[in-house]
């Protein structure tokens, strides 16, 4: 198959390695994997702030851009809920349909589409795995608190195949880290709070990595971490599971 790599716009200026390690993942996997140049942003900043009529010729230019290949993959479960239930105000020519039916967030790739059952990875470090809320309650990569059902975690099931690691067990692990994009500049105290009791039940646990699928709130995180010196890193799951130790 022919997968075609959709990078977040923060991941393409701030976390590269992330938007690397995605690939160099699904090659070992056997996929083909595209870049295609003319992708741009998926429009969630301009459609977050209330313009999202304007946010139209995004959408329009990523589903021409997208639309020939087998799958697209994103190592961002915000910007691919955004691309499933946003792009409904475009037309919904077949192209669109097909484009918003095969984007694929990476965890819900490697297991719904690929089938992955044992990685070639090692990572000795004890992590603690944090779920975006677009992630777990948008696209159910896993199950929320407030849901009855058995318990589940995409990525606590794709990390648990890494040697040698060892996964933290939180208070709350599916509580959001106060990010939100437009929501932390409206109100970054309160964000800035959210983030500190991320951090705080992480440390308790002794963490010494906070991974996701979603480098927007680990962005938020470091930057708490940075400014206040404490003794934690945060790392995109793809370079966990394309690590070799």
């Amino acid at each position: 198959m022919t997968v075609a790599l959709f990078i977040p716009c923060y991941v393409d200026q701030f976390y590269p390695k992330a938007g690397i390690a995605t690939l160099e993942l699904l090659e070992k996997l056997g996929c083909k994997v595209v870049f295609p140049r003319e992708q741009t942003c998926c429009g969630q900043p301009l459609a977050n702030s209330g313009m999202e009529q304007e946010a139209r010729p995004i959408y329009d230019n990523f589903v021409k851009t997208f639309g020939s290949y087998d799958y697209i993959v994103c190592p961002s479960g915000s910007c691919v809920y955004h691309v499933k239930h946003h792009y409904d105000v475009i037309e919904q020519t077949p192209e669109a349909l097909a484009v918003r039916e095969k984007t694929y967030e990476l965890a819900d790739f490697l297991i719904n589409v690929l089938n992955v059952e044992k990685l070639d990875a090692r990572f000795p470090h004890r992590v603690g795995i944090h779920n975006s809320c677009h992630g777990l309650r948008g696209l159910r990569l896993g199950s929320g608190s407030e849901r009855v059902g058995e318990a589940f975690s995409h990525y606590r099931y794709l990390l648990s195949m890494v040697r040698d690691i060892e996964l933290v067990a939180l208070e709350r692990t599916d509580e959001c880290c106060g990010f939100g994009g437009t929501f932390s500049v409206n109100e970054p105290e309160l964000s800035t709070k959210m983030g500190r009791d991320r951090i705080a039940d992480h440390l308790a646990h002794d963490s010494e990595i906070i991974t996701s699928g979603d480098m927007s709130c680990l962005m938020h995180m470091e930057g708490l971490i940075r400014r206040e010196g404490k003794p934690l890193r945060v790392m995109h799951v793809a370079e966990i599971l394309n690590s070799n130790g």
